[in-house]
């Protein structure tokens, strides 16, 4: 082989390598970013993970916010009207943090179907909703009114 042939095939076989060692690295640092969404109804399903990072959302129900008066722990359950989740978070609230408001948790699924949160965000204003919960919202809208309606109900709306 000619020398110049040699040595053109070295550079390419090394930028080679170092291309393909920076899309390894790329892919390996975005895979430990993300974050997926599951609503209420995926959780209870079963399809949430255990022990991944994962965003849970939906609207926290009426009633269910409980905290720990000796410590910054607060239990809660997020619901999408179908479903719900329980939801432990310790530390400090957001000040739009409300029962009836939608909210999305960051954390992961313990193996007793506890959300365990490390992070809660709430809507910033009375018109926003995140377009996860606002898109989990309508699906389970879609699924309660498809449900035929229970022996006993009255199918007339007043």
């Amino acid at each position: 082989m000619h020398p110049i042939r040699k040595k053109r095939l070295t550079i390419v076989l090394f930028l080679l390598v170092g291309v393909s060692v920076a899309v390894a690295l790329t892919t390996y640092a975005l895979r430990q970013n993300i974050n997926l969404f599951y609503d209420p109804s995926q959780i209870a399903a079963g399809e949430a993970p255990v022990d991944v990072r994962i965003r849970a959302g939906g609207m926290v129900e009426e009633g269910t916010v409980q905290r720990d008066s000796e410590s910054l722990k607060v239990e809660f359950k997020v619901t999408d009207f179908t479903s719900s989740v329980l939801v432990e978070y310790t530390g400090i609230l957001p000040d739009l943090f409300a029962e009836g408001q939608g909210v999305v948790a960051m954390g992961r699924m313990d193996g007793n179907g506890r959300f365990v949160a490390d992070q809660v965000l709430a809507k910033h204003d009375e018109n926003y909703m995140p377009p996860e919960v606002n898109d989990a919202l309508e699906k389970a809208a879609g699924k309660r009114a498809a449900m035929p309606a229970t022996a006993g109900e009255s199918s007339a709306g007043y």
